[in-house]
């Protein structure tokens, strides 16, 4: 499983998120942020979108690294649908690099506005996989 969403909100969408490694993780972070601005099943790859986040700790990074591509699909009007991420690990804390693929916004392809990514119970576990807590602000 990929990720999950969470009935335990009314007035925002939280979901999890799951990796057997980092990059899962953060790909499948994505994917389930996406899944709920858009139709991501008829997005197609046709443009691209690249940038570099970094963090202290892993959830600051992917906290980071989500509002990032929500900032970026918006500046760039796109919706997203592919991911794919290469992140690693220092002294420092966490540096990444996302190439994320989709198309420019259309509304017969939207879905739920999400204006942000809320700390409220995010979190970032690992056990025998990672997993991820999110809560979207919409």
């Amino acid at each position: 499983m990929k990720y999950r969403f969470i009935e335990d909100l009314t007035s925002d969408v939280m979901f999890e998120s799951y990796g057997s490694n980092l990059k899962e993780l953060f790909e499948n972070s994505a994917e389930a942020l996406f899944s709920v601005i858009c139709d991501i099943d008829k997005i197609k790859p046709r443009e691209k979108i690249e940038f570099k986040f970094k963090g202290k700790t892993l959830q600051e990074t992917l906290y980071k690294f989500l509002s990032y591509l929500l900032a970026e699909s918006e500046i760039n009007e796109v919706f997203l649908c592919k991911f794919d991420v290469e992140i690693t690990e220092s002294k420092q804390g966490y540096a990444g690099k996302v190439v994320a693929k989709g198309e420019k916004i259309t509304p017969e392809k939207g879905g739920t506005v999400v204006k942000g990514i809320t700390n409220y119970k995010f979190k970032v576990e690992k056990n025998e996989k990672y997993k991820a807590t999110v809560v979207c602000d919409i």
